[in-house]
């Protein structure tokens, strides 16, 4: 039942203070930029993001304590600090699908391509589109904030942690060193791990007996590929966040894939299947890199579009679990939209958004931009571009409504944004089919197509990944005391500055894993082991296939049987499974190693019987940790990406050949020790 009891902020509404200020707003934006890529580094390798509102809130506070800054600083500089995470959500999990499906290409000279992906026609692209749903998502939270933030039945329980840490630090507290001594250790992990100085992955391939079919006499040869967890401390941390329970879920996706799906395939291809791919990449037949090679491959080419499918199911199951969820959230936007503009004569500073007429010229002007990047750039007809822009605005404020619920109820790190676009592209993808761009593929008017669909895509990821941290950010400044004007014109200069820098960061880590790539033979840039991109992939898949006729149908009908047969057994979180599917094995390995460590620290916690602040202590100590160790990597990681465009590669450095993945293997367990050991000392030293 809606609860409207008005909000008792920590700061009263009568208080004037210091709250946007230039040094507020000149380190938010900083921290955008730095917060947003890491983000973008981790998301394009793990598939996912972290909460930027945590770190934002400790180094903010850290620095706005020393120029002697108020409450209400810090609580501007943590909204417009942790936007860069949103838009960086939505570049990962779209943009690099232009590359991935041949519009952007590495060169630029394919007759299908828009541009080279580093060119500068591709960063306008970008940028346009990060631009219009950036602050989309603005002016849509403006718009529908006093229908969800004041909504007292909505718990947002990230909010809530992250003005507690606001609160706590009023009294010295906060947990800055925490934060910053995991960034350098997360750098020192990775640079380490590039010099050689320990094996970073091990891959191996357990060859069994070959077997005789009892009726038809054939033959059945194969084994099983084998490796260990990556040695990441991203990758630790990510799996640290998330909990033993998630990470162990994704890791079933795994021993699905893995110990299922590739050896049944590579016993039934057969030796003749392997002996072929070992010749086309000039291996030993028969060899266990060969054996490993075909594993690879198999899964590249069947086991992932299988999981490409259930993905599908999985996201529409999610939403439908969500159906009432989303009604509600979608009511409450109409009735609020019938209210606009009938603001009192007089509203108390707490109570204050942007302008009325200034919010809808901006939403107009979004869904212009829309339309002529479809026309103009991407060459669609003038129909299909009206489509185009009518379903991004539509789907736009549907889902922002629907993500800021979503948020209030189990906070943004768990706001399934790649679901959501997921169905955001089919249906854009089938309209314009409906309204005429078919055919096989190949033609300039289906290249369009494509281009269309992903740039509606990304324009709706990126607006429904800043409304739901906006949403989260403004519960948390109205518990504090904040200005919703104030904190929403913050967030849009930190879109904006985020937009503008975050195709850069993309260009720079693609180009870096190319260059490595051909220093140390593999094929590098997104979709490669190293950026496996794995939202991206699917979206370019799906585009694709649905748009220019390609579906491998076969494959991801298998994949959504497979799903539907899940949810019929009860199982949980049937999306996990297929990312655990769809993502590297190492990468995997490595995420459900930080969730076991996450889950030891839990039972011992529980066997010390600590009182409630005790745990709460525990819980921000581990989620500060984290994610320092994986800014500390993302931040180092992009450094590496820049000496690789240049040229320079750590791994050659030291000539070291054959280094010990032994070592690596006991920097995670030394790792694990004080990941555990922290959170419990810093508890006990609660009252």
């Amino acid at each position: 039942m809606e609860n409207n009891k008005k909000f008792v902020p920590f700061v009263s509404a009568e208080t004037n203070m210091a709250e946007f200020t230039l040094k507020a707003l000149l380190i938010g934006l900083i921290l955008s930029v730095i917060l947003g890529a890491a983000n973008a580094y981790i998301g394009l390798k793990a598939g996912m993001t972290i909460a930027a509102t945590y770190p934002a809130a400790v180094i903010g506070m850290a620095l706005l304590r020393m120029m002697k800054g108020t409450i209400l600083e810090e609580n501007f500089t943590r909204s417009a600090g942790s936007v860069g995470e949103s838009v960086a959500a939505g570049a990962i999990f779209t943009l690099p699908a232009f590359y991935i499906a041949g519009l952007w290409t590495a060169t630029g000279t394919e007759s299908t391509a828009l541009g080279a992906f580093s060119s500068m026609s591709s960063y306008i692209q970008a940028t346009l589109i990060l631009l219009v749903g950036g602050t989309m998502g603005v002016f849509f939270v403006a718009l529908l904030r006093r229908a969800l933030v004041q909504d007292q039945s909505l718990p947002f329980p990230e909010s809530v942690a992250a003005a507690e840490i606001h609160k706590a630090g009023q009294g010295g507290g906060g947990g800055t060193k925490y934060l910053f001594w995991a960034m350098l250790v997360g750098a020192v992990i990775k640079i380490a791990g590039e010099l050689k100085l320990f094996a970073t992955g091990f891959a191996s391939f357990l060859k069994v007996a070959p077997a005789t079919l009892t009726r038809s006499g054939g033959i059945l040869e194969g084994g099983f590929f084998a490796g260990g967890p990556t040695i990441s401390s991203a990758y630790l941390g990510v799996g640290y966040i998330i909990g033993p329970q998630k990470a162990s879920i994704s890791f079933s996706g795994l021993l699905l894939a893995w110990g299922l799906m590739v050896p049944i395939l590579l016993a039934i291809l057969g030796p003749g299947y392997m002996e072929s791919l070992a010749a086309a990449a000039n291996l030993v037949p028969d060899s266990t890199d060969a054996w490993i090679h075909a594993s690879r491959t198999v899964w590249q080419e069947i086991v992932r579009i299988i999981a490409i499918g259930g993905m599908l199911v999985a996201a529409a199951f999610t939403l439908f679990n969500m159906r009432n969820t989303l009604g509600q959230g979608l009511a409450r936007a109409v009735r609020d939209l019938k209210n606009l503009g009938k603001e009192a004569d007089h509203v108390e500073r707490t109570e204050k958004d942007m302008k009325a007429i200034f919010i809808l010229c901006g939403i107009a002007a979004g869904a212009l931009c829309t339309f002529l990047v479809s026309y103009f750039v991407f060459g669609t007809s003038f129909v299909v571009a009206l489509v185009a822009a009518t379903v991004m605005v539509v789907l736009a404020f549907m889902f922002a409504a629907v993500s800021g619920y979503l948020v209030g109820i189990v906070g943004s790190s768990n706001n399934p944004v790649s679901g959501l676009t997921m169905t955001a592209l089919v249906i854009t993808a089938l309209l314009l089919v409906l309204f005429g761009v078919r055919g096989d593929g190949t033609s300039s008017a289906i290249t369009s197509g494509i281009a269309a669909v992903l740039g509606v895509a990304a324009i709706f990821c990126v607006s429904s990944a800043v409304a739901g941290k906006m949403f989260q950010d403004l519960r948390a400044g109205s518990l504090l005391g904040g200005t919703p004007w104030k904190m929403q014109t913050g967030d849009l200069i930190g879109a904006v500055i985020s937009a503008l820098v975050m195709f850069g960061i993309l260009i720079i880590l693609n180009q870096g894993d190319i260059m490595k790539g051909v220093a140390e033979g593999y094929v590098g840039g997104f979709g490669s082991d190293a950026l496996p991109a794995p939202q991206a992939t699917l979206m370019a898949t799906l585009s694709q296939g649905i748009v220019g006729g390609t579906m491998t149908w076969i494959l991801i009908l298998v994949g959504m049987m497979l799903a539907v047969s899940l949810i019929v057994m009860g199982v949980k979180a049937p999306m996990l499974i297929f990312i655990g599917m769809f993502l590297p094995f190492a990468t995997i390995f490595a995420i459900m190693v930080g969730g076991l460590i996450k889950g030891i620290l839990t039972i011992y916690l529980g066997r010390k019987k600590l009182n409630d602040a005790q745990e709460q202590t525990a819980k921000n100590t581990s989620v500060l940790l984290a994610s320092g160790l994986i800014a500390g990597e993302a931040l180092m990681g992009l450094i590496i990406a820049m000496f690789a465009i240049g040229g320079t590669f750590f791994s050659t450095m030291l000539g070291i050949s054959k280094p010990s993945y032994f070592i690596g293997l006991a920097v995670l367990a030394v790792l694990g020790f004080f990941l555990v050991r922290i959170p419990y000392r810093k508890a006990l030293a609660t009252n």
